[in-house]
């Protein structure tokens, strides 16, 4: 990501006019760079390929006291209570409030904020380059806690997520293991669609309509996108051609045929396998950021074991990952986001003044005000591999 400024003579002028030793000139300048970039910036945060811009976008009013009808994101047979997972402040643990469906949900928001300041004389200069870095790093910081705060709610709920009334708790929730350890396989993937499916039904229960597939993308590590690579080379099946699983090490395995070992070695960049979408994360994989938020939200939760059906273990972050399976079709994870009423724009960015003349500083501070709140965890499974 990376914010330019085009070297044109408007805005060489107003670039030199921030660093006049006129007070008024000078601070006059700053409020029209920002009335300018503000926008900008928010453009830039709002499509950022990041785990927060998953989140369907909710605007409001500034000013406003917003809220949800949940009815309206329910089976209309449900229960009369529903879980639905948000946070109170910024990085904050998500809370699982337990809400009827027929209620208006009133959530809270916060503030993410960023302030960056520069010499002046890089102005006087007409440094453009200087002060296109300068707002690339405001909404870095900004994105970057979008994301921690994205990442600690989204895997609070899927942590948690059960569907179903097996007598087998395990076998209800939305997260299971993968066939073989240490392994992602297409039988994997295969059974994805099918956890996804059943857990997918439409607002009154039944087939929703086109009867798509449930499952549209998923978050995975650079190790999982190496072995679905592999997969153009490698075994890919669980059966040996006698029917008896084939174990890990062994050679019973079957290949892939070859129009799917073709498409794999086709597209190295792997954006999509199978009709989904892959997200390769850094943060997820064992010892990353992700992987230790899902260990410590998922505690001593049981999950189903490595190909079985009757046994289950807790998550261990030091030898597992963990791997997230969406459904974007859903308006399940919401982003409410303010918006200004005299700018129309999500992000606030204002002139700073609290540097004097002779701390020869030019500075700026930007916000944007949002609330994040899972309704519905039906929308989220995920592998543990």
């Amino acid at each position: 990501m990376k914010i330019t400024l085009k070297r044109t003579d408007e805005q060489v002028e107003l670039v030199k006019a921030m660093g006049s030793r006129n007070r008024e000139t000078a601070f006059a300048a700053q409020v029209a760079l920002a009335e300018f970039i503000g926008p900008v910036l928010a453009e830039v945060i709002n499509n950022a390929p990041t785990l927060s811009n998953l989140f369907t976008a909710l605007e409001y009013n500034a000013d406003d006291n917003p809220s949800i009808p949940l009815d309206l994101y329910y089976d209309v047979f449900d229960e009369d209570y529903i879980r639905v997972y948000s946070q109170s402040v910024a990085g904050g643990l998500p809370t699982n409030y337990v809400q009827p469906t027929a209620s208006e949900l009133k959530f809270a928001t916060y503030n993410l904020d960023s302030a960056v300041s520069f010499d002046r004389k890089y102005a006087t200069r007409s440094r453009l380059d200087v002060i296109g870095k300068t707002f690339t790093r405001v909404a870095q910081e900004v994105l970057l806690k979008q994301e921690r705060t994205s990442s600690n709610l989204v895997m609070t709920a899927l942590a948690n997520a059960t569907n179903g009334k097996a007598a087998f708790t395990a076998s209800n929730r939305n997260v299971f293991r993968t066939a073989q350890a240490n392994r992602f396989l297409l039988d994997d993937l295969n059974k994805l669609f099918t956890k996804m499916k059943r857990v997918n039904a439409s607002f009154s229960g039944g087939t929703p309509a086109g009867a798509r597939k449930a499952l549209t993308d998923l978050l995975v590590s650079p190790e999982v996108v190496e072995q679905i690579r592999s997969m153009a080379y490698n075994p890919v099946s669980t059966l040996g051609p006698d029917g008896t699983a084939a174990a890990h090490g062994d050679g019973a395995g079957i290949a892939a045929t070859d129009t799917v070992r073709n498409s794999v070695f086709g597209q190295s960049g792997l954006t999509e396998f199978f009709g989904v979408a892959i997200m390769e994360v850094l943060e997820m994989g064992v010892g990353k950021r992700f992987n230790d938020v899902f260990d410590t939200v998922a505690g001593t939760t049981d999950y189903l074991d490595h190909g079985s059906t009757s046994a289950s273990s807790a998550f261990n972050g030091a030898s597992e990952e963990i791997i997230v399976g969406l459904d974007r079709s859903r308006d399940a994870m919401i982003r409410a986001i303010a918006v200004d009423s005299e700018t129309g724009s999500q992000f606030n960015l204002v002139a700073d003044d609290q540097f004097s003349s002779r701390q020869q500083r030019i500075g700026y501070y930007g916000a944007l005000e949002e609330g994040r709140m899972v309704l519905d965890n039906r929308a989220l499974v995920g592998l543990i591999m």
